[in-house]
């Protein structure tokens, strides 16, 4: 197959965007070893510097029956499920155009390879900015983003990726290019194609482009930091969401995240205000006579160090510090996030962190050792009793082919299966990274 599929790819592309697995770097073939299964290694990383060779490239994986591993910068290629008989991968790392940006209307369209943080510049001066704070903010590209719905903790205020997202284009199985949203009137098969695409991890084609909705920056910042024991974090919760305030991200952290910032060892609550001086004065002294009222004690976070800090909870919960350190993405009815870290806390000891949206229940959390069966067990029960998920990110093949990423068994999944077989129907697009 190499032997017949090698001069197609030569006939369309660049002789620099078609490396060879003999001359991939160090730093792509860790990233392609974690996300594959152990038997296989792909003969070819292509990088299409365009949406048309990018078309042509999937023609011709399709044509070859060549298995694909669609990816941008690759800081995300090993989430989820191990990915098996992949021929090629695809990275669309030189996709990194500004198709449109509507200055007035809040809007902007962006090749799939634009990485977040060049994508921020621009938006900047025109004090607008997209609220998203993925994990590998500095490397992270939107396609990536939209594919792992990787969000972070702006989703208090502003949603997730698919609130976010107000259109896209994909290469489909056959190299033809499919849109929906925007400014585009066509769709596909009825689909929601923005909200069926994020957090489809490349099972169902290669995102090419994206319309995202845009913000102002907000004029002023602060964030409270407020710890005390669990019955009174989750008291000051409640009130929290039961109140009038706008706190535009709001985070319930486990004990050990607040040990690790140095501030104490009980349950901590991050709420962070982005408005108008004036507001975010008058929502922290609310914020502040309540925690008085339940002994809770609090601190206040603006300028560089309150940045400094979300990037540092950032790094604690969701990168992992060794090769057998294991992250995950969680969920619960709201009411129960503080039971869960509390159980959480108990199960892994010195050895676990995590972190709960104040009003989604959805969160993260990172075990620092490689976990015996017996915890990530419990956890995923822990979570399913609460209404919610546990999913495996980043971990060893040896726990993933042992425990089931996803773990998910719902009445949904034969419908998943059918749109999987609808829109990829060779399985061409990173085969076995769900089922």
């Amino acid at each position: 197959m190499t032997f017949a599929i090698t001069p197609q790819l030569e006939s369309i592309l660049d002789p620099q965007d078609i490396i060879t697995k003999e001359k991939i770097n160090l730093v792509w073939q860790d990233r392609i070893k974690k996300s594959i299964d152990d038997s296989c290694f792909p003969d070819y990383l292509l990088t299409p510097p365009d949406i048309k060779s990018l078309s042509n490239t999937v023609r011709v994986a399709a044509k070859n029956q060549s298995p694909i591993l669609p990816c941008g910068s690759g800081s995300k290629l090993s989430w989820g499920g191990i990915v098996s008989d992949v021929n090629l991968v695809i990275s669309t790392r030189k996709l990194n155009q500004v198709i449109d940006y509507a200055v007035s209307d809040l809007t902007i369209t962006v090749e799939a390879g634009t990485k977040l943080r060049d994508l921020q510049a621009i938006l900047k001066p025109h004090n607008q900015f997209l609220p998203i704070d993925p994990v590998y903010p500095e490397n992270a590209t939107i396609g990536g983003i939209v594919a792992t719905a990787d969000t972070g903790s702006w989703r208090q205020r502003y949603g997730g990726i698919r609130d976010l997202v107000l259109g896209l284009s994909f290469v489909r199985w056959d190299g033809e290019i499919a849109k929906a949203g925007g400014k585009v009137v066509k769709n596909v098969a009825g689909y929601d194609l923005m909200k069926l695409f994020t957090g489809s991890y490349g099972t169902l084609g290669v995102i090419s482009t994206v319309t995202f909705r845009l913000y102002p920056i907000p004029e002023s910042s602060r964030t409270l930091l407020m710890i005390g024991n669990a019955e009174n974090i989750s008291t000051m919760a409640q009130t929290l969401l039961q109140s009038g305030l706008q706190p535009a991200a709001a985070e319930i952290i486990s004990p050990s995240v607040v040990k690790s910032l140095e501030l104490g060892e009980e349950m901590g609550l991050m709420v962070r205000f982005q408005s108008i001086p004036e507001s975010i004065e008058k929502q922290s002294q609310q914020l502040q006579k309540i925690a008085e009222q339940l002994s809770i004690r609090i601190t206040f976070y603006q300028d560089e160090i309150e940045k400094n800090l979300w990037q540092q909870l950032q790094k604690i919960i969701r990168v992992p510090n060794t090769n057998l350190a294991l992250t995950g993405k969680i969920g619960t009815i709201p009411s129960q996030g503080i039971n869960w870290l509390t159980k959480f806390t108990e199960l892994t000891q010195d050895q676990g962190w995590a972190m709960l949206n104040l009003s989604t229940g959805i969160g993260q959390f990172k075990l620092d050792l490689e976990p015996n069966l017996g915890i990530l067990k419990q956890l995923r029960l822990l979570s399913q009793e609460s209404r919610g998920f546990l999913t495996i990110l980043e971990a060893s093949q040896a726990i993933k082919k042992q425990f089931e990423p996803w773990g998910y068994s719902g009445n949904a999944l034969p419908l998943m299966k059918k749109i999987k077989k609808q829109f990829d129907p060779q399985n061409l697009f990173s085969p076995s990274r769900f089922i």
